[in-house]
């Protein structure tokens, strides 16, 4: 059972981290976006169980709730840290599976590394994430999970951001979040 070391805001006022003393995971990001998608996993079924909770993702130390903006934080907190604590710790992999990129062109290889070392340590702080979906021309497709989903910053400052990063590599390109 995990216990929480910290609740943090995040800069969605939707959302929530909860910093764990105990992994929930080694290594791999889990996003939910409603109570279907989360059917087989117990920890996010429980929190969708719960009233207004309409995102829940989590990795490694950290997981972020999100809420629909019709509830108490303060109360909903209280609910969704029962779940938190009453989860199963993840037992360390024998062997860790490291995601091979050795297939990237290298643009999108040169692309993925400068969002890696400069933009996605700032949205795990936050509760969030990215992954790149694709780079198809000259138009990159990113998805945003955890705080980062529905958060205004995210979806204007923090695309820009990537944008004018992505533009250092390639002129041309054009990013997309889905």
């Amino acid at each position: 059972m995990p216990k929480i070391a910290e609740i943090e805001d995040t800069p969605n006022p939707n959302a929530v981290k909860f910093v764990l003393k105990d992994r929930l995971t080694w290594g791999t990001a889990c996003s939910f976006d409603s109570a279907d998608s989360a059917a087989c996993d117990p920890l996010a079924s429980k929190l969708f169980a719960i009233p207004h909770v309409i995102n829940v993702y989590y990795m490694d130390k950290w997981i972020t709730v999100t809420q629909d903006g019709e509830a108490d934080w303060p109360e909903l907190v209280r609910k969704v840290a029962e779940p938190i604590r009453a989860a199963e710790v993840a037992q360390k992999p024998v062997s860790e599976a490291v995601a091979n990129f050795d297939d990237d062109e290298p643009r999108l290889a040169a692309i993925r590394a400068l969002l890696d070392e400069q933009v996605r340590p700032a949205l795990v702080s936050d509760g969030g994430d990215l992954q790149i979906i694709g780079l198809d021309g000259n138009v990159l497709s990113i998805r945003y999970f955890g705080a980062c989903g529905s958060c205004p910053s995210s979806l204007a400052g923090t695309l820009s951001a990537i944008g004018n990063l992505a533009r250092t590599i390639e002129p041309d390109i054009e990013v997309v979040a889905l």
